[in-house]
């Protein structure tokens, strides 16, 4: 219920209102089950964008440093976000999403793991496929457009730029974890938001 108070509050309305956000595909998302939504990543602004357009609750991977900070460990966890040691292997990441999945919930990943400026994949990471494998569930490939333009370097206040969401197909889970596969259905999903984003608003 906080969950969904606190999307429907703040964060739908300046998705909708601020940034005139459109998203297409909506009846794409599974309501129901465990799912690992991959996207493009351009912007601070990303996992809350992405999370609203799902309409369902998705849970986030975020730096452990963030949850020492008041307020914003309160807004981050309550929105679906989960600790990760920085510079730790990737284990305590792959964990902690796949214990989310067993609960029920979305985990979104950026398949960059980091952002970019131009909102591309250059260097598409094999983490969501390899989740979605030891987990056995479907990846939904989710392209995130404008959302690179929302901060301009030196202002602290985000613009008003128009910011569009397509979410894709479901990509099925890979069948084993041996990297060929997961390099694969990798190269598949980064194709997928690409043939997304190339869509423009």
């Amino acid at each position: 219920m906080l969950y969904h108070a606190f999307k429907w509050s703040i964060v739908s309305p300046v998705l909708h209102g601020y940034l005139r956000g459109r998203i297409y595909g909506a009846e794409n998302v599974p309501k129901l089950g465990p799912l690992v939504i991959a996207s493009n990543h351009a912007s601070d602004f990303d996992p809350p964008i992405l999370s609203c357009s799902m309409r369902r609750p998705v849970a986030f991977m975020a730096k452990e440093e963030l949850f020492k900070i008041p307020l914003l460990k309160q807004g981050i966890e309550l929105y679906g976000a989960y600790p990760v040691k920085r510079g730790a292997a990737d284990r305590s990441a792959i964990r902690a999403a796949i214990n989310c999945l067993s609960e029920g919930w979305a985990v979104g990943l950026f398949l960059q793991g980091t952002r970019t400026t131009d909102a591309r994949i250059p260097e598409p990471k094999l983490g969501a496929a390899l989740i979605a494998a030891k987990a056995k569930v479907p990846i939904l490939p989710v392209s995130l457009w404008g959302t690179e333009a929302i901060f301009v370097k030196g202002s602290p206040v985000p613009r008003s730029v128009p910011v569009t969401v397509r979410i894709g197909s479901i990509i099925d889970a890979p069948t084993s974890t041996k990297r060929e596969e997961l390099e694969a259905v990798t190269e598949q999903c980064a194709a997928a938001i690409h043939a997304l984003h190339d869509m423009g608003r």
